[in-house]
């Protein structure tokens, strides 16, 4: 979901400015007082790459009198690591973004409070991993993957690239670029996705292999994606771009009016690791009614049935409908490359480390 989120954002569609606080939905608190310790507005703190219709937004106020301000404070493992270093001093109320990945850090680190939201039971058991506790609500699923520019392959006459071991092919030498692990969901995402396929014994092998073919490396999912990549229509010359598996329809929805019959990417559909994406309500928030009220909200139709279009991810929500785009331009994946969280917990710091020994110093 990053995802995603997945998209989680697409091409020209999120220049969005780091630490940017904007104010959605009433600006008057004419709708209601909400009655909660922090006022009529909630604060939530999330990722760049997130979005919602302005109409979503006035709807929640219009059903609990709360406003939301969002607070988008870069990707979403920065935002991650500034939840965990202003711990029980949070800069919100809710914080959304966290996923699988770096779940664990954040429970660890004791940043959630918890709160079980409605319609909960609605979401797939294998979905909820923090069930026992309720510290995080799983909102939005998606597949972190490689993408290519189809016209790019169509002009040299070139087959895309299908696994992780065709990456490493002297064919696609100097193509790819990919996010840094140690700052980026998708990059860690996809370092895990090397893990699962190559194992304890073999991921670092393989990583050397991406390098001596000339991988590229940025900070993080803007810069890969809207800059770097080809199939973003913005000048960039790398046509493989890690992302999402939904990236592809977000492509069609933002690309113009004529619906093509298929999207101007694609996905190396054996390159991909399953994203869940989670909101909790922070320990220490200003607004702690608003912001269980808020995860509530998140979880619902009208929410969940409005990010397919907005950030471009699976609802978690078994019930809500997806639009045509997803239905026509999302390529399946079959099997997706995962890990336990518990073994994602115990080896991440490790991994990234090495990751960063051999890859970015």
């Amino acid at each position: 979901m990053q995802r995603s989120s997945i998209q989680r954002a697409t091409a020209g569609l999120l220049v969005l400015g780091l630490a940017a606080l904007t104010a959605c939905g009433s600006d008057d608190g004419e709708n209601g007082s909400g009655g909660g310790d922090g006022g009529d507005e909630v604060v939530l703190v999330t990722h760049e790459s997130f979005l919602v219709s302005e109409d979503v937004l006035e709807a929640f106020t219009e059903e609990t009198g709360y406003r939301v301000s969002v607070l988008r404070a870069g990707d979403a493992g920065v935002v991650v690591n500034q939840a965990v270093l202003s711990a029980g001093n949070p800069q919100g109320d809710v914080l959304f973004g966290v996923d699988n990945t770096l779940l664990s850090r954040a429970l660890d680190a004791g940043i959630f409070a918890p709160h079980e939201a409605a319609g909960l039971d609605q979401v797939p058991a294998e979905l909820r991993l923090d069930d026992a506790e309720h510290r995080v609500t799983p909102i939005d699923t998606g597949d972190i993957c490689v993408n290519y520019d189809r016209a790019y392959f169509d002009e040299h006459d070139l087959a895309p690239p299908r696994t992780l071991e065709d990456l490493a092919d002297p064919a696609y030498a100097d193509l790819l670029v990919v996010q840094n692990a140690a700052t980026s969901s998708p990059g860690l995402g996809f370092l895990l996705a090397t893990v699962s396929a190559f194992g304890e014994d073999g991921w670092a092998g393989y990583w050397e292999s991406l390098r001596e073919n000339g991988v590229e490396v940025v900070d993080g999912w803007e810069q890969a994606y809207n800059e770097r990549f080809s199939g973003a229509g913005q000048g960039g010359d790398k046509p493989l771009v890690v992302s999402y598996a939904t990236s592809p329809p977000a492509g069609v929805v933002y690309g113009g009016d004529e619906r093509p019959d298929e999207a101007p990417t694609g996905v190396a559909t054996g390159t991909c690791f399953r994203q869940i994406e989670f909101a909790g309500l922070l320990d220490g928030a200003a607004n702690p009614e608003g912001g269980r009220a808020l995860l509530d909200f998140l979880l619902g139709r009208e929410f969940q049935e409005d990010m397919p279009l907005s950030m471009f991810v699976y609802p978690a929500h078994q019930d809500a409908e997806l639009p045509e785009e997803f239905t026509r331009y999302a390529e399946p994946v079959e099997e997706v490359h995962e890990l336990a969280p518990e073994e994602i917990a115990e080896h991440r710091d490790r991994w990234i480390d090495e990751w960063t020994d051999l890859v970015v110093r």
